[in-house]
């Protein structure tokens, strides 16, 4: 931080804290320490781009904040049917999303649990199998494949809560994600769709239960930052007007990386801690977990 002239005893509020820029992840070895990683998570991206490798010093990191988090946000995972959809990620290895997704699965040890990947009619029977005995149910899908899904299926589902990950991963026509939870809603008559926020160069994840709004584990922070100026940092908004700008997240659980990430992802934080994730910066890389874009 010599070359920011910015002296770490000095520093006294997270506003003033240095972030890393998320591009980093794909040029250089983000480690805090030196170690073997146990895991060596890559991004999705797309033809032709370079990927992020996220160097975990410790698996059990992250399944201990992922687990965590999701049972803060949804209860103890066996008392739920989780089911992944999500093609393009298990169809190569070291996925984050698919790590976790899978540990779910197996705790959850419900019989009709797992990936399925394209069997979408053995996805809708175990669907409507799950609503018959009222089982709750988990369907954790990538946006492309849910919009295929719905296409095919329609349902009136009251047990199971639908939850998108984002990503086109260039299978669709980019529409916003109030288009996408608007389809989702009508075809499988859930009454709001949720959503996860996460990425290959974070160990947690955020959550939003509906409406495409936000929040986070106590051990993660989202801010925001203006787009010409990296260092002008705001972690609230200081009237009812949410703030809008380039996201900066704080996630604790990278304790082997590195802890203050400056993303390429725009969005607005509201007063109450909850945040939106409208789109990307347009010079920045799509990648295959984040092409989706919200409206205004």
């Amino acid at each position: 931080m010599d070359s920011l002239g910015i002296i770490p005893a000095n520093i006294k509020s997270i506003e003033t804290i240095p972030y890393l820029p998320i591009s980093f992840f794909k040029t250089h070895s983000i480690t805090a320490t030196k170690f073997k990683p146990e895991v060596v998570f890559q991004s999705s991206g797309t033809t032709g781009t370079n990927t992020s490798n996220h160097f975990v010093k410790k698996l059990s990191l992250y399944q201990e904040s992922f687990s965590k988090t999701f049972n803060l946000f949804y209860g103890d995972p066996s008392q739920w049917c989780i089911i992944g959809l999500l093609p393009g990620y298990l169809e190569r290895e070291n996925s984050s999303l698919v790590a976790m997704a899978d540990e779910l699965i197996k705790k959850s040890k419900n019989p009709y649990s797992g990936f399925y990947l394209h069997n979408h009619e053995k996805l809708y029977q175990a669907l409507v199998h799950n609503e018959i005995i009222e089982q709750p149910t988990l369907l954790i899908g990538v946006t492309f494949s849910l919009l295929d899904f719905a296409e095919k299926y329609s349902l009136n589902l009251q047990f199971t809560t639908i939850m998108e990950t984002g990503g086109m991963k260039g299978r669709r026509e980019e529409i916003t994600r109030e288009e996408v939870h608007l389809f989702l809603q009508e075809k499988l008559g859930v009454p709001v769709v949720h959503s996860e926020y996460g990425m290959t160069e974070l160990l947690s994840q955020a959550y939003s239960k509906g409406n495409g709004l936000f929040s986070c584990p106590p051990w993660m922070k989202v801010l925001t930052r203006e787009y010409n100026d990296p260092f002008a940092i705001t972690s609230k908004p200081k009237t009812e007007k949410p703030v809008t700008g380039l996201l900066n997240i704080i996630d604790l659980a990278n304790l082997y990386s590195c802890c203050f990430i400056a993303t390429d992802d725009v969005g607005k934080i509201h007063k109450n801690n909850y945040f939106e994730v409208m789109g990307r910066r347009d010079s920045s890389d799509l990648r295959g977990c984040s092409l989706l874009t919200a409206g205004d």
